[in-house]
């Protein structure tokens, strides 16, 4: 899935001259938690989260508190190493710079300019979707050979019963490399049919578990 496909496109932009006063308001107001900070041309030059704005401010603690630290500017708390990505990269890979960063929020640029942005929650809808969680299905889980031409046989027999596949994974077994796990819904309240001709056909189902089995 591309990064277009699932970015969203009115993005709430700061620029280096807007004050943690204003942040705070775009913040609350659009109940965000992260913001780009560009120029004139859209040319992102920074991105403040909620974390950095809070920090910033004045304690609601303090009975003193100095309220002036509200009209510094954004440019003073600013990441300026931004992390970017183009449309037509791959939503896997922005996936892979969160984990790798410790990051939960990308700006996207086409050019060098800002046209949309991906955060957490757009990658934990993605993964909804891609998994088909979203859709009434069953899941089952079947231990394959590692080795080329395991999940077409697989597919085949979902086939044979005209059920309709909404997700198909692939991950690695671990209490053995040489075998997989493929992990796929279909949209049946009632999968036990299909379970039993994949057993008839010696594949083993990890899930659902036989009646009586442990979990």
């Amino acid at each position: 899935m591309l990064v277009e496909e699932m970015m969203t496109t009115e993005v709430h932009t700061l620029t280096t001259e807007d004050t943690i006063e204003d942040a705070l308001k775009t913040l609350n107001t659009h109940q965000i938690r992260h913001i780009p900070i560009v120029d004139e041309d859209m040319y992102v030059v920074g991105i403040v989260s909620d974390r950095d704005v809070r920090d910033a401010s004045p304690s609601v603690f303090e009975r003193d508190s100095d309220l002036s630290e509200l009209s510094n500017s954004l440019g003073s708390i600013m990441t300026t190493e931004v992390i970017t990505v183009h449309p037509l990269g791959f939503i896997e890979e922005v996936a892979n710079i969160f984990y790798d960063n410790e990051i939960a929020c990308v700006p996207v640029t086409r050019n060098n300019k800002l046209v949309g942005i991906i955060t957490e929650k757009d990658l934990l809808y993605t993964l909804i979707q891609l998994t088909g969680t979203n859709v009434q299905s069953s899941q089952i889980e079947v231990k394959v050979p590692n080795r080329p031409g395991m999940l077409p046989g697989v597919v085949n027999i979902v086939g044979k019963r005209k059920l309709n596949l909404t997700s198909i994974l692939v991950y690695p077994y671990k209490p053995d490399s040489n075998y997989k796990v493929v992990v796929f819904r279909v949209q049946t309240m009632n999968p036990y049919p299909m379970i039993e001709d994949l057993r008839n056909s010696e594949y083993e189902v990890l899930w659902p578990k036989e009646p009586g089995m442990s979990q």
